[in-house]
């Protein structure tokens, strides 16, 4: 039986950074937009009469924050012979707003949680609408703040990928597109929530994040090369200075 051929072995990890990444996206997908905003608006009776699919839509959110820590440890794995201290700057807010996410998953929770206990009459009737649809919309709200985290994320790791040529610029350049878009939107949303942006700021972070999942699992990325450690502009000229000396 022959062993896999260093090129293929090479590829395994930005494929699997490629695939985490795709669950990731489809997975947050169908709980904010498939589950969450289905229940937006309407009365806590729909929820109640619909518990199974509202649970699914915090499984799914479980799902996309355990793929996107598999993400997050693969890309800094990946990127940091392009520069370690910005990986791990990248990988930082990463697993903030992800901390983030799973604190916000109790929100999601506990509109359920509340329509279960109080039951479908009397204090549910008056008051349990109101109280379902405020417990949502601090949901969006939590959302939203976690999404300027992963902004900043999307940021650096774009210009990681252009930094370090292992994956097309275009797909870097995309990445930290879509992050600016995040962290503007998501910024000035916070202050003023009655803003409304064009649609393609909304589109650009998941294009961006979905041409790098994309091009991972499809032709994965070249290695960057580890022939020395990342050092700063100012190591770098201190370098310059004792070899023109020697």
């Amino acid at each position: 039986m022959s062993s896999p051929s260093p090129a293929a072995s090479s590829q395994a990890k930005p494929r699997l950074a490629g695939l985490f990444y795709a669950i990731t996206i489809a997975a947050g997908l169908f709980a904010e937009i498939g589950v969450r905003s289905a229940f937006r608006g309407n009365d806590a009776l729909s929820v109640a009469g619909n518990a199974a699919f509202y649970r699914m839509g915090e499984m799914a959110d479980v799902i996309m924050l355990c793929c996107y820590l598999a993400v997050t440890t693969l890309l800094y794995e990946l990127l940091r012979p392009a520069g370690h201290q910005l990986s791990l700057l990248a990988a930082a807010f990463s697993m903030t707003g992800i901390a983030v996410l799973a604190g916000n998953g109790l929100l999601h929770m506990a509109a359920l949680a509340l329509i279960e206990q109080v039951g479908p009459g009397g204090f549910c009737v008056d008051r349990c609408d109101a109280a379902t649809a405020t417990l949502l919309a601090l949901h969006g709200t939590v959302y939203g703040i976690s999404l300027i985290f992963f902004g900043i994320y999307c940021m650096l790791i774009g210009w990681l990928i252009v930094r370090s040529r292992a994956i097309p610029i275009a797909v870097g350049i995309a990445m930290m597109a879509g992050g600016s878009a995040h962290l503007v939107t998501k910024t000035a949303g916070l202050l003023d929530p009655d803003l409304v942006f064009p649609t393609v700021l909304n589109v650009l972070p998941l294009s961006g994040e979905a041409m790098l999942a994309i091009w991972l699992l499809l032709f994965g990325m070249r290695k960057i090369p580890h022939d020395r450690p990342p050092q700063s502009d100012g190591n770098a000229n201190n370098g310059l200075a004792r070899s023109a000396f020697q």
